[in-house]
């Protein structure tokens, strides 16, 4: 996998700037390992990613992460004492008053899910780890880097060995946290990678919170936060679809369009600040027309990415599909069929479905969360009630609905039909989302039906239909990302969506302002909030509360 290179130095913020942070950029380091050649980096991230300077983020004091790690899970070994204060600048500075630990101390867990399996991945990284490898692992050697070694798993204390491996070393920063790190390869199951993380706490490194490496990686400059959140929803996707969205994002696609978006706004600030400074040159003012072009090209970019919002974070969640219909009109059938497996329940008795039965499927390609409801009708019936306004609860919450009648002569008579129509009608008035209407068991027709072109005939039983379901289907709750494809950006978390929306509403005040004749120096602090919305959103400037959240989700490894 080939990450796109980071730029050297982000245009998001000046290079001398650091203002009150807790953890400094790194400093290069004239030694022997920044002289490796180009390619001989760590597997996960492209050459000339680590040697990106470290940005200026602002790190505070809550805890590291909210979210602990599974109590039996194999790393989840108490946390040693912290390093005592007054260790020196060497360490970061950064301590978490919460965990008491330092984000630079060495720290270790399994990157692969404990379990029955050939090989377990440890993760090894931190100021120290080359040290609390030594102790740990016999022989250890960092030199040549990134080579791979066997190695025996050692307990420092009783002399045991618990385990033979191989491990690989990558000195900081060219690895993929930004520090030392080692990876680990044991053998699989439970008993051997768990013995194995816990000689290298013996040794002195502490069990990583959910996400820590990953959370360093963006501390030390090795990933924004953009590309930190594709890294999750890559380890969680679950189809095509979002897997090459999040490889996209991965490869800063988003990233690169919000930094061209805060340069055209910084760029439009510059000529209401050449107005100011010098409006007796001799060029003259700048013509208005220059500076509505470059506002309108500016909101017009952030609008452009808001519009992908709805189906982005549809992509990520997967589309709430919702099938309704009449009690004994196929539903169940057509849940069954276009999940592969037989899921619901199919009798010849109406109103067998009494509850919401919602699972996860991959229609040409995107995800899916398709519900089976309970037939809508008037019912006396006190259970049968409820699955009726549980299924009224999906519907208004759906993002596509796809009703199902029954093919005319395969059941229901002409006077049947214009009554469950009506019903129909009543039921579906509130319902918001797209509707699909789909005549189901036409192979029990004798012959074909003509039927609008808005309305699919489906066959749970012999197929006939699926295939031009399922491309519908896509079509209508995923059109737009078809449209873009893969290369352009698209948001895919609500967080996204906010920062661009605060974006825009101040990139629209100042348009506001300036034909109000507000003072162009007060018009100008409109578009410094805008790039300060894209700074949040990049992850420049990161409260812990934001960092808490986007790593709360992830592995303990990752």
């Amino acid at each position: 996998m080939a990450y796109g290179p980071v730029p050297r130095r982000s245009v998001l913020h000046h290079p001398d700037h650091h203002g009150p942070v807790d953890v400094r950029a790194v400093q290069s380091r004239p030694d022997r390992r920044a002289a490796q050649p180009a390619g001989q980096d760590d597997g996960v991230l492209h050459a000339g990613v680590h040697d990106r300077p470290v940005p200026p983020l602002r790190v505070g004091t809550e805890p590291l992460l909210r979210r602990q790690q599974h109590l039996q899970h194999p790393t989840a070994i108490p946390h040693r004492e912290a390093a005592a204060p007054g260790a020196g600048e060497e360490d970061l500075g950064a301590r978490d008053r919460g965990l008491g630990t330092v984000l630079s101390d060495p720290i270790v867990a399994l990157a692969t899910p404990p379990g029955r399996s050939a090989l377990a991945l440890i993760r090894l990284s931190g100021r120290g780890a080359f040290d609390v490898a030594a102790r740990a692992l016999r022989p250890f050697r960092v030199e040549p880097a990134r080579a791979v070694h066997r190695v025996q798993v050692v307990h420092p204390a009783t002399g045991e060995r618990v385990d033979d491996g191989l491990a690989a070393s990558f000195p900081g920063p060219r690895s993929y946290t930004g520090e030392d790190l080692v990876e680990i390869s044991t053998h699989g199951g439970l008993v051997a990678p768990a013995a194995a993380v816990a000689v290298l706490v013996a040794a002195g490194a502490r069990p990583a919170a959910p996400g820590e490496f990953t959370r360093r990686a963006v501390l030390n400059g090795k990933l924004d936060l953009l590309q930190a959140e594709a890294t999750g929803d890559l380890i969680d996707a679950g189809s095509p679809a979002q897997a090459r969205r999040a490889l996209q994002q991965l490869e800063r696609g988003l990233s690169t369009r919000l930094e061209r978006l805060r340069a055209d706004l910084l760029e439009l600030e510059a000529l209401i600040a050449y107005d100011i400074d010098f409006p007796d040159e001799d060029e003259g003012p700048v013509a208005p027309e220059r500076v509505e072009h470059a506002w309108l090209a500016a909101r017009d970019r952030i609008a452009q990415l808001l519009a992908t919002a709805p189906e982005g974070e549809r992509l990520r969640e997967g589309a709430l599909l919702v099938i309704a219909g009449r009690p004994n009109a196929g539903k169940s059938s057509l849940f069954n069929a276009l999940l592969g497996t037989d899921r619901a329940i199919v009798t010849e008795v109406p109103g067998t479905t009494r509850d919401a039965i919602e699972a996860h499927a991959v229609l040409e390609g995107f995800p899916f969360r398709l519900v089976d409801t309970a037939g809508l009708r008037s019912s006396d019936d006190r259970v049968e009630k409820i699955g009726i306004e549980v299924s009224r609860k999906y519907l208004a919450a759906a993002d596509l609905v796809v009703f199902c009648r029954e093919e005319a002569g395969a059941g229901a008579g002409a006077g049947s039909r214009e009554r469950y129509d009506r019903e129909r009608d009543r039921f579906l008035a509130k319902v918001r989302a797209p509707l699909i209407v789909v005549d189901t068991k036409i192979d029990l027709v004798d012959r074909p039906t003509a039927r609008p072109p808005d309305r699919l005939g489906v066959s749970a039983v012999t197929g006939e239909g699926l295939a031009e379901l399922r491309r519908r289907l896509a079509e209508t709750a995923f059109g737009r990302l078809l449209a873009l494809g893969d290369v352009e950006p698209v948001v895919t978390r609500a967080r996204h969506r906010a920062a661009l929306e605060r974006a825009l509403t101040e990139v629209e005040a100042f348009r506001v302002a300036r034909a109000s004749g507000v003072d162009a120096a007060a018009t100008a602090t409109h578009l410094r909030a805008a790039m300060g919305a894209l700074d949040d959103l990049i992850g420049v400037v990161t409260p812990d509360d934001v960092l808490d959240r986007v790593f709360a989700s992830f592995c303990v490894g990752k």
